[in-house]
């Protein structure tokens, strides 16, 4: 959950929020006299706070604690500001007795020089805060807020520190438009794809296995393979050459590409290898005559290799390699959050090595097929943001370039405003080596993420030496074009199951068909069609349960089959079947042949017959 952005801070929602969560942290403190503080910033949503606590909060004290926080509404208590200099803030938060405050009040002072830091009291509450917070307690509506949920949350984010108890809140402006988010969410709780994850056997995360690291259960490999399959038609009839790359690479490729050292803290640990006599044996730190080998974070460095084990001319470009390749990060485990957030991912990779003049053309083709993807799908709800560089004192966070960067930039721009594509441009956000697009999308819980980018790239091709013949005889440097329309697996799908609520278009969908024989005397003809249907590559299976029809259907609707076939004597002796769409009461008879011909071509075209 993210904090709200700064250019927010001074709203009337922000500082409700705001002031709810020092309310909040009052109220605890009524109930668990010594809870120690952590942070307690507004997010997008409502508001949490961070305690230590001397004993456990649960959900069971919710009601206990929100009327504590009506008391202290309904109290008028006035927010007033104090700013006090370094030492006499060190000395009261020490009086205090508050050891996480202390410890970032010194942080804070050291990284930005200051010379006072702010506090806030509202009533007995105390909080070092740099606020802005409403002016009284009575303007914030008392049925503006609701306690949500209790987690536990690693003080700073990290797990080598302690756990806090989090408590999260939502909080609106007023009751209507609380109630109305409310509503929203339990509708979209439904959708959540970990729930829906579990229920449709489409992954599971095993701790023997590791954390972030999912387990594909055969319904969801049919979901990746069909993605899959769909990347490589679309990419190759746009002219992509499909390559496969290692896992594991030597720690040098890293260093040339500037992963090391900077990317290291995302990175797994090294495996140091010293060859012995023919074995390989691993060594806790690599020395003379030992390697260190990395899991492979990205597959950048990897294609670049390709791209260099030959001789290139400008007749070769543009050059697109594309890749579904397995990279591994090492998020930290508060981050890790079903399919959108883990540490072994599976990416539609792609990197197109192309002249300066084929830079705009290339942009505008990879755009082009982000829109084919997203029309496919169905999608409405996102928008593109061209992250360019930022101030010029943040020169050193981008490669040292200007007069490529002014290219660069100018062309993404214009690739975009030519081919008439919404978009709004994030200074500071561009990658070190250049611009880029991200897609953001919103799911139905309201949460904002990037599912794909498209980055172009002027500065990694010459750490690699990466160079075509010109038409002139001369050597240059290629251009790169860095892009994913289908993001991870694990992430699209995550999205895709909850864009769908898990009833996934017939083309895309674990099990396409089941047959539902009525009785055991159907049965043999059940079975007949099925192996039909399979002949033709149809996922179709048979439930030859012995539960009433009733159940089947019921059951069978439960896992969102996207097309039920029931059989009985009509169907056998007419070689029909009635069809059940899911999501659609009404069901038809269609001789089988017909039928059959009818979802392949749904398939083969990937239609989405909607309810």
């Amino acid at each position: 959950m993210q904090t709200l952005p700064e250019n927010d801070k001074n709203s009337k929602l922000y500082k409700q929020r705001h002031s709810l969560s020092h309310i909040l942290a009052q109220a605890v403190q009524q109930i668990r006299p010594g809870a120690k503080l952590g942070f307690g910033p507004p997010v997008d949503n409502g508001f949490y706070y961070d305690f230590i606590l001397p004993e456990p909060i649960t959900e069971e004290d919710f009601p206990d604690l929100e009327a504590r926080m009506r008391k202290i509404i309904a109290d008028k208590q006035v927010f007033e500001r104090e700013d006090l200099s370094v030492a006499d803030a060190i000395s009261r938060l020490e009086s205090m007795e508050e050891p996480h405050k202390i410890e970032y009040a010194k942080e804070l002072v050291e990284k930005q020089n200051l010379d006072s830091l702010s506090f806030y009291t509202n009533g007995p509450f105390v909080d070092m805060c740099e606020g802005p917070h409403v002016e009284n307690s009575r303007h914030i509506p008392a049925d503006s807020f609701k306690l949500s949920s209790i987690a536990g949350a690693y003080w700073r984010g990290d797990e080598k520190n302690v756990m806090m108890t989090r408590i999260y809140a939502f909080a609106f402006e007023n009751k209507k438009e609380l109630k109305q988010y409310i509503a929203k969410r339990e509708l979209a709780l439904k959708r959540d794809h970990r729930k829906l994850g579990a229920q449709l056997e489409i992954y599971v995360i095993d701790d023997e296995i590791g954390k972030g690291l999912p387990l594909w259960l055969p319904n969801g490999s049919v979901i990746r393979s069909e993605l899959e399959k769909l990347a490589y038609e679309l990419e190759f009839k746009a002219g992509y050459h499909q390559v496969a790359t290692p896992h594991i690479t030597k720690e040098g490729l890293y260093k040339t590409s500037g992963h090391l050292p900077y990317y290291k803290e995302s990175m797994y640990p090294p495996m140091q290898l010293h060859e012995d006599g023919g074995e390989v044996q691993a060594v806790p730190i690599a020395g003379e005559g030992e390697e260190s080998y990395y899991l492979k974070p990205m597959n950048c460095p990897h294609h670049h290799k390709i791209y260099a084990a030959k001789k290139r001319s400008y007749r070769d470009l543009p050059i697109r390699l594309a890749e579904y390749g397995t990279v591994y990060r090492y998020e930290k485990s508060g981050q890790l959050q079903g399919l959108t957030r883990v540490r072994g991912m599976t990416m539609n990779d792609a990197h197109i090595y192309c002249t300066k003049e084929q830079v705009k053309d290339e942009f505008k083709a990879v755009m082009d097929l982000h829109r084919q993807l997203y029309e496919l799908f169905d999608f409405s709800d996102y928008y593109m943001r061209l992250s360019v560089r930022g101030d010029e004192d943040a020169r050193g966070k981008y490669v040292d370039d200007p007069e490529a960067w002014d290219y660069t930039e100018r062309v993404v721009q214009e690739a975009m405003d030519e081919m008439e594509l919404p978009y709004v441009t994030v200074k500071g956000e561009a990658a070190f080596y250049g611009p880029k697009i991200d897609i953001q999308f919103r799911t139905v819980i309201d949460r904002e993420f990037t599912v794909s980018t498209n980055q172009l790239d002027f500065a990694v091709p010459p750490r690699f030496d990466l160079s075509y013949t010109g038409s002139d005889g001369a050597e240059y440097t290629p251009y790169v074009i860095h892009r994913a329309p289908l993001g991870t697996h694990e992430r699209f799908i995550a999205f895709l199951i909850e864009h769908y609520g898990g009833a996934f278009p017939t083309w895309l969908a674990p099990v396409q068909v089941r047959i539902l024989p009525v009785g055991e005397a159907f049965m043999d003809y059940a079975r007949k069609l099925n192996a039909e249907l399979r002949g033709n590559l149809i996922r179709a299976e048979v439930d030859d349960s012995n539960e009433t029809l009733g159940k089947k259907i019921r059951t069978n609707t439960t896992q969102k089959v996207p097309i039920i076939l029931v059989v009985g004597q009509k169907e056998q002796s007419e070689a029909s079947v009635t069809v059940r769409r899911y999501g659609i009461k009404q069901q038809e008879t269609l001789k089988f042949s017909e039928f059959k011909d009818t979802v392949i071509d749904e398939i083969r075209t990937r239609r989405h017959v909607k309810a």
